[in-house]
């Protein structure tokens, strides 16, 4: 029903425990497409012999970069963004189908709720060394969730005309960093406006184990140099954009936020801090561009 594309980069171990998670907990029969950067642990071989489909680069090309060359793959309507270090839970693609049918058309990004290394904080073990599935399973129906303003981008489901329309993740961001923020952008100037993320469809999540390591050297002022391409290409900053138009983002203490999910999602309303903050946006970008920054 859905083609999952999943980046993994050295990381066999967890690629096999997400891939058996698929198999094991999906009430439908998904096609699961890998991009094997590098492949030197085995994960190459464990693709081949396990018969999954994939695409292959010889280095690390990055999210944007891998989730493109494997999207080419895709037989299905509905296309998942994954990364190889989730643990799916029984009944995820269940809540992700009931929301399709529930919105009628294919005007949409939804996503999955993270547990563990996410927005929920759920302890079942912080590496795949302690990963205690058990106690997760039992205790999946007791974990408190709601249906949420924004989605998570990752698990994040799109209509594959939808990522066709936009051209899929922008290559200028690899190898990651602002990519997703990036896509969600896209999606909202094509006239998305259902951006949600369902409280009932769970995967567990490591965290930072997969190609999103990020280089230290990334990070500096303005923040990440996925900010500074947004900045420059979009004309505000990663924050504006989730906290004004998606409703989500982070706060003034940094804190993610996860608002109830109210609906359809607006035009911002421009008020005394939209503007103070839109202000901000501007004179970053300026900056940028006084610097020369490419």
């Amino acid at each position: 029903m859905f083609s999952i594309l999943i980046p993994s980069f050295n990381n066999l171990e967890y690629l096999k425990l997400c891939i058996k998670s698929i198999k094991k907990n999906s009430e439908f029969d998904h096609q699961i497409i890998v991009h094997i950067n590098d492949g030197k642990d085995g994960s190459l071989d464990f693709i081949k012999y396990n018969n999954i489909e994939y695409t292959f680069s010889h280095e690390n090309i990055g999210m944007p970069k891998a989730l493109n060359l494997s999207s080419k793959l895709a037989k299905f309507t509905y296309i998942l963004i994954s990364h190889d270090d989730f643990y799916y839970c029984p009944g995820w693609d269940i809540e992700l189908s009931k929301e399709i049918e529930k919105i009628g058309h294919k005007n949409f990004y939804i996503s999955g709720t993270m547990v563990g290394a996410g927005q929920v904080s759920f302890d079942a073990g912080q590496s795949i060394a302690n990963f205690n599935e058990e106690h997760l399973l039992k205790n999946q129906e007791k974990i408190e969730t709601f249906d949420f303003q924004g989605t998570t981008k990752c698990p994040g489901l799109v209509h594959k005309d939808i990522w066709n329309k936009v051209g899929g993740w922008s290559e200028e961001f690899s190898p990651t960093g602002g990519d997703d923020t990036d896509f969600a952008m896209k999606l909202w100037k094509s006239d998305i406006r259902i951006f949600k993320g369902l409280g009932k469809s769970l995967v567990y999540h490591f965290g930072s184990i997969t190609t999103r390591k990020k280089d230290k050297s990334l990070f500096t002022y303005l923040g990440s140099r996925g900010n500074k391409i947004f900045l420059k290409k979009w004309g505000i900053s990663i924050n504006f954009f989730e906290k004004f138009y998606l409703r989500s983002g982070l706060d003034n203490k940094k804190q993610l936020i996860f608002r109830e999910y109210m609906g359809e999602l607006k035009d911002p309303k421009k008020n005394f801090n939209y503007y103070i903050e839109y202000f901000k946006s501007k004179l970053q970008k300026i900056y940028l561009i006084l610097v020369n920054y490419k």
